[in-house]
């Protein structure tokens, strides 16, 4: 019998890759103490995760645009992401990638993969370097799960045959609503909150638990 078709919506920083992209950037701007206090609190669902990321990208402020490229260059993809991604797309999967992080730092990665949908933050940047805002709607908690269902739809895949795998509070609606969730190194309410957990820094099992 066919697998029917499926879509797998990864988060992005601390799951499909192993850093947070805005605690690289807020290293540059030796304001990474205070970035990553805000990123933990609102990881753990303590504080609402759109005011965390204006607070957190107002720290940004003055940061040269040079900055991008630098934190480009230091993303690591978590052991597993690439083999993964390859095989979904092999055997005839859809893959998309949803971050409260930034388009300017992943989207060199997204193409590089091939992968065919993607949604996250955009950094304003104006006379070279970043204002300290973003443009456009904040991708968070109820963002991911919109994409997740647009996603599906353009995918042509059913919801209940989506699989939503993150790690923090704000991937608790996406994971609510996907036919699999998957908390991967997560925080308690969110392995709580999902059919299955990773306990490792690899992607590499998520084969086997999608039956592939």
């Amino acid at each position: 019998m066919t697998k029917p078709k499926m879509l797998v919506q990864f988060d992005i920083d601390s799951t499909f890759i192993e850093q947070e992209a805005i605690e690289l950037l807020a290293a540059k701007a030796g304001v990474l103490a205070e970035v990553a206090r805000i990123t933990e609190s609102a990881m753990k669902g303590e504080i609402d995760f759109a005011q965390s990321l204006k607070s957190r990208v107002g720290l940004l402020k003055g940061l040269p645009v040079e900055s991008l490229d630098e934190v480009r260059s230091e993303i690591v993809l978590t052991d597993g992401a690439v083999e993964l991604v390859d095989l979904l797309h092999r055997l005839g999967h859809s893959v998309s990638l949803v971050s409260g992080g930034f388009v300017q730092i992943m989207q060199p990665i997204v193409s590089q993969l091939s992968i065919q949908y993607f949604r996250a933050n955009v950094l304003e940047i104006h006379s070279g370097v970043l204002t300290g805002g973003v443009t456009g709607a904040i991708v968070d908690r109820a963002a991911k799960a919109d994409a997740l269902k647009e996603f599906a739809s353009q995918a042509g895949v059913l919801l209940e045959n989506t699989v939503a795998i993150g790690d923090g509070a704000n991937d608790l609606d996406m994971m609510a609503i996907a036919g699999l969730s998957i908390a991967f190194n997560a925080k308690p309410i969110v392995a709580a909150a999902a059919d299955l957990s990773i306990n490792e820094r690899s992607l590499r099992s998520v084969s086997s638990l999608l039956g592939l």
